[in-house]
């Protein structure tokens, strides 16, 4: 019987297929390093809320397969993994419109100046909110979306279905397919900055997304213009990006994800103007769960049987001698 360690559980309908099939161990801890004796002679570890370093990876002797519900792997050593010929198996698809909803809804909540007119709507101050001007209509409105994979291209189509206009960047999608879809495609993502009404971000985190809004970034936006990030944390400078709020440089943000998760209660981050924040929670639906965990467990049962499956993040592996 195979051995799965994971640092969360996952949901019942994912651990049923592994009755029968699996011992499993779940830590409810997110560093591996921190339960050693359970990794040495586990086949499958799955990450949920955590990361899988180097020295983690080592430690698991025996590891065939690491899963990871989602589709970013940033927490995951991909170079040892690769060493070992580890397949990571990643889940594309599962959340995307899970994420792009969020999206949409922290556009909306942004427009309509949701949280500071419910606050004071509670506090008293009927009159003075409901009057203030703040709201606008997104009808119209031009949507830059920078990334135009799953989740950018359903955000474009949510959008679109708004009244919305789209523009696009994606230097990995050819321009006629953005265009198929009635996306007005930028070969460069800082020249669409200017022309946004909201800026929508959909990129994994590599060395080459790391910092991609910064503080010259947001000098080319609109004063009016709303950011949203519900990618990664470190695609946006968060220093920068309070900064921005602070100024008046941009007119608001919406973000779901943090440099520190969670953060903590005095961070700057917590306290910037203008910003609506949310838990990492973007992929979170019950839906978008069971489809993660469950794509996710099939997906790493398969590597186990010895199958190739599509949906890893490290497909070269396969050419590696162990396998």
């Amino acid at each position: 019987m195979k051995k799965f360690v994971m640092t969360q559980p996952v949901c019942p309908q994912a651990l049923a297929l592994l009755q029968g099939k699996a011992d499993i161990f779940v830590a409810n801890d997110g560093d591996p390093n921190n339960y050693p004796d359970r990794i040495k002679d586990a086949d499958a570890i799955i990450v949920r809320i955590g990361k899988l370093d180097r020295g983690a990876i080592e430690k698991a002797h025996n590891l065939k397969v690491i899963g990871r519900t989602g589709v970013g792997y940033d927490t995951i050593d991909l170079e040892a993994a690769n060493e070992r010929g580890i397949p990571i198996v990643i889940t594309p698809g599962a959340n995307s419109l899970s994420v792009a909803e969020h999206t949409i809804a922290l556009m909306l909540a942004a427009a309509k100046n949701l949280i500071e007119s419910d606050t004071e709507t509670r506090t008293g101050n009927f009159s003075s909110v409901r009057s203030n001007g703040k709201m606008f209509e997104v009808h119209g409105k031009k949507a830059g979306i920078i990334g135009l994979g799953a989740i950018g291209i359903e955000t474009a189509r949510l959008c679109k279905a708004l009244g919305m206009d789209v523009l696009g960047y994606d230097p990995y999608l050819p321009k006629e397919k953005a265009e198929d879809r009635g996306i007005t495609y930028y070969s460069d993502y800082e020249s669409m900055l200017g022309d946004c009404d909201f800026v929508s971000l959909h990129v994994p985190l590599f060395d080459t997304t790391k910092n991609m809004i910064a503080k010259k970034q947001f000098g080319m936006m609109k004063k009016t213009a709303v950011l949203i990030n519900c990618a990664r944390a470190e695609i946006v400078n968060e220093a920068d990006l309070i900064e921005a709020l602070e100024s008046e440089t941009i007119a608001g943000a919406a973000i779901d994800v943090f440099e520190n998760e969670p953060p903590p209660q005095d961070s700057p981050i917590l306290r910037a103007k203008n910003l609506l924040c949310t838990p990492h929670s973007a992929a979170q639906t019950r839906e978008a769960v069971i489809r993660m965990h469950t794509i996710c467990v099939e997906g790493c049962l398969a590597i186990l049987r010895g199958e190739q499956i599509l949906n890893v993040a490290n497909k070269d592996v396969y050419q590696h001698t162990r396998n």
